[in-house]
């Protein structure tokens, strides 16, 4: 394999591997490759990287682990872009997935879909995909589901220290699925627009 493909394969093995990084044994094994040879390509590849003006990645290593970061000089573009709203708010499912998962956690997705009266799989991926919400256990029931609970994303997402600042619901609730729904989303709602 000449060395044009083997860096090609690496760059893409990075980009998958995100933030977990390669170490040089594992670039040596999806290459077959000595670990001689695996530094010798990684540390030709930094250079290039580093050496490049019209690439705005470069290959750093932490904790013995090879990933794409972006160059520091680069940092004053980034920071706007993190700063900047998003472009793409949650939906109205997202929403209501999020606020049942924000009072009654740790809950089941089964548990969500029972106030939802609807499958939740795609709000809950999106949520998980945000950082929104994350697996936090295991049910002690038959199957073993997963208990969902919400991150410290979530508490900064709606400028909150702690899950106490949450809006309070009503402490006459009906048992009506649908109410429970509609009020779970009508006081996220609301502690969103007072965050903005």
């Amino acid at each position: 394999m000449d060395s044009h493909k083997q860096k090609a394969i690496v760059e893409g093995l990075l980009f998958t591997a995100g933030d977990a990084g390669l170490s040089r044994d594992q670039i040596s094994e999806a290459l077959n490759l000595s670990d001689s040879e695996s530094t010798d390509l990684m540390s030709t590849l930094q250079e290039q990287y580093m050496n490049d003006d019209s690439r705005g990645i470069e290959i750093a290593v932490f904790a013995e682990k090879y990933q794409l970061v972006t160059k520091k000089d680069l940092s004053d573009y980034i920071k706007l872009l993190a700063d900047s709203p998003s472009p793409s708010s949650l939906t109205q499912a997202g929403l209501e997935t999020l606020a049942i998962i924000a009072y009654k956690q740790p809950v089941t997705r089964v548990q969500i879909e029972e106030v939802r009266g609807v499958k939740t799989d795609g709000p809950v991926h999106t949520l998980l995909a945000r950082g929104l919400i994350k697996e936090v256990g295991r049910n002690e029931g038959a199957g073993r589901a997963i208990l969902y609970g919400t991150t410290d994303e979530f508490l900064d997402y709606l400028g909150l220290k702690d899950l106490s600042q949450l809006p309070p619901l009503p402490e006459d609730l009906e048992e009506d699925e649908k109410e429970d729904s509609d009020l779970f989303f009508e006081s996220l709602k609301n502690g969103l627009e007072q965050k903005n």
